[in-house]
């Protein structure tokens, strides 16, 4: 476990609410912000925690969980930009949050109601990816197309743009990973790999898989690390408005490591207790990440007891509200499977989508009979 009066280690707010100073990094908010990011977490684990609950309870057939991931979610997705672009793994509910996702699209994917879509200009967003590291190569692709459209150190706010890429540090063992690392290196391209690194590939701990930290990684492919207090959002939200600041600049990659703890299980399907000891997970609830924020905004006075009750009024109600939503999610008409292959349906894709809508027809004719 990282000692947090390590120096590699980017703290600004300490498990107790403590805020501390760094000598290269400054979280520029107020305290109103730092409570508009409390909310952020609050609302946050709630999704996460209601998606759980409806997924045990059969509506949906599985469910990744965030839990102890919030402060690295929120605190690199409220640094983005409008015109940045994130590439998530399939668990980046928070930084969905941030970039203004309704919850409910990312419930329909583990419904099964939604294969998932390419809308580049709704959130900058790209909904999950499945496939473990995948993301990083469209993420470096992404920024070098940022790069060809003139759109990288012009030094004009609103247009520069940077990438950001979230994986987790068993995707770090990818080789996708380490090809979207040489990629950006050698194209300077404007993305930030940001990587949770929640200690444990399902039930493979972090130990087994490098033997140096995650972040001195980057150093070998020629750009900037960082390690960072991934249950810190101030710090963060620093970090990563600095990495993503240098990006859109044109001094192109950098890798964040966002040193935190998966609380929970893998996915819905996993039993951590099998692989790994309670006492090291109780550990880590002493640096709940939403704990040392509320500590920090009652220690300062910087809000009232009617500030945490409306916060949590506010989950009730988006809980109820994604239970009812949920609930009522049509079932998805099989044919629609090839509307989104590609941007404009191929004459091939066409035609296995009529054959399949004649095959259905004659199956509904058959049960009929």
């Amino acid at each position: 476990m990282a000692d947090p009066v390590d120096p590699s280690l980017v703290q600004l707010l300490t498990p107790e609410g403590e805020r501390v100073e760094h000598p290269d990094y400054q979280f520029d908010g107020d305290d109103e912000t730092v409570a508009d990011l409390y909310r952020d977490l609050v609302l946050t684990r709630r999704i996460d925690t209601e998606a759980t609950a409806l997924q045990r309870h059969g509506e949906l057939g599985i469910w990744a969980s965030l839990l102890g991931q919030e402060a690295a979610q929120i605190g690199s997705g409220r640094a983005l930009a409008p015109q940045d672009y994130a590439f998530p793994t399939y668990r980046e509910h928070g930084v969905a949050w941030c970039r203004g996702v309704d919850p409910i699209a990312l419930l329909r994917l583990f419904r099964g109601t939604d294969q998932g879509t390419w809308d580049p200009d709704e959130h900058n967003f790209g909904l999950y990816t499945i496939v473990i590291g995948a993301q990083t190569l469209h993420a470096t692709g992404y920024a070098m197309g940022v790069q060809r459209d003139g759109a990288v150190g012009t030094g004009e706010q609103g247009r520069d743009a940077a990438v950001v890429a979230y994986f987790g540090d068993g995707a770090t063992s990818q080789g996708d990973v380490n090809e979207a690392f040489v990629y950006a290196a050698v194209t300077n391209a404007p993305v930030v790999f940001f990587c949770q690194n929640n200690q444990w590939a399902i039930s493979e701990p972090t130990t087994r898989q490098t033997r140096v930290p995650l972040y001195q990684r980057a150093a070998g492919f020629g750009f900037p690390g960082v390690r960072v207090d991934g249950n810190d959002v101030l710090a963060v939200h620093a970090v990563t408005t600095e990495a993503l600041q240098r990006a859109r600049e044109g001094s192109g990659p950098s890798l964040i490591e966002a040193y935190t703890y998966r609380m929970g299980a893998h996915t819905t399907t996993d039993d951590p207790t099998r692989y790994r000891l309670s006492d090291e997970v109780e550990r880590w609830r002493l640096r709940d990440p939403l704990e040392r924020v509320r500590a920090y905004l009652r220690r300062v006075n910087a809000v009232d007891d009617q500030f945490f009750a409306d916060i949590e009024a506010e989950a009730e109600v988006l809980g109820e509200r994604l239970r009812a939503e949920v609930r009522a999610l049509p079932d998805p008409d099989p044919a629609t499977l090839f509307d989104k292959v590609f941007v404009e349906q191929t004459p091939e894709i066409a035609a296995e989508q009529d054959e399949y809508q004649t095959w259905s027809a004659s199956l509904e004719e058959e049960v009929a009979r």
